[in-house]
């Protein structure tokens, strides 16, 4: 049964500063490592000897959150590129005030770009399914992935099997250090059981969540 569990990074810098994310390499800030540490300890006491292959953005605010998280787990993330968060063209290093000020275009459907150069969620879905359709293939079992709130939105949009153009009119919307928890069940139906729960940045939890 194929059981995955992804953690939107935890508090990065970026956003105590007013900074855009995007694709800048904002580390966590002392928030975020205390609240990373909390996740691994959290998963570490839930999954005990389960064995879990992780994958993370390679962007600094999500790699060292699954490299926090991994050291718990006593595991080595893997990480990528696809699961970058969205790239946001000219606004990335700008400060989220520059971007409301300058967006070119609002964003009304999946299609649409705040800036020419930067990627509309359609793109970030088109660049997300490969790997999408990769880990489901595989014959991991067991798979933990570290990302960010847009990319992990599409990916929980696409395990739970809409489409794309439904994402017009509905948002799985995440918070830094939420854990979403999903899994196939009998009838290899897609089932979601936690959507960025933010239980697991607190004190050590207990019991089968």
């Amino acid at each position: 049964m194929k059981k995955i569990i992804t953690v939107q990074h935890t508090q990065s810098i970026h956003h105590t500063n007013g900074m855009v994310g995007s694709w800048t390499d904002w580390d966590l800030s002392p928030l975020g490592i205390e609240q990373a540490t909390r996740i691994g300890k959290n998963l570490k006491e839930e999954i005990k000897e389960e064995k879990y292959v992780m994958y993370s953005s390679d962007l600094l605010r999500a790699k060292h959150t699954a490299e926090i998280i991994a050291n718990q787990l006593n595991t080595r993330p893997i990480i990528t590129e696809e699961l970058r968060e969205r790239n946001l063209g000219k606004a990335v290093g700008k400060s989220v005030v520059w971007l409301r000020k300058n967006m070119e275009c609002p964003e009304k459907t999946i299609e649409d770009k705040m800036f020419s150069d930067g990627e509309s969620r359609k793109e970030v879905w088109e660049r997300l399914l490969p790997f999408y359709r990769k880990i489901m293939e595989s014959e991991d079992e067991n798979l933990l992935i570290v990302s960010h709130g847009d990319t992990l939105s599409i990916f929980h949009a696409i395990w739970l099997g809409l489409r794309m153009d439904q994402l017009n009119n509905c948002n799985l919307h995440g918070a830094a250090g939420g854990v979403s928890k999903m899994h196939k069940d009998t009838q290899s139906r897609h089932v979601l059981t936690r959507l960025s729960d933010m239980s697991y940045v607190r004190g050590l939890i207990s019991g089968n969540l």
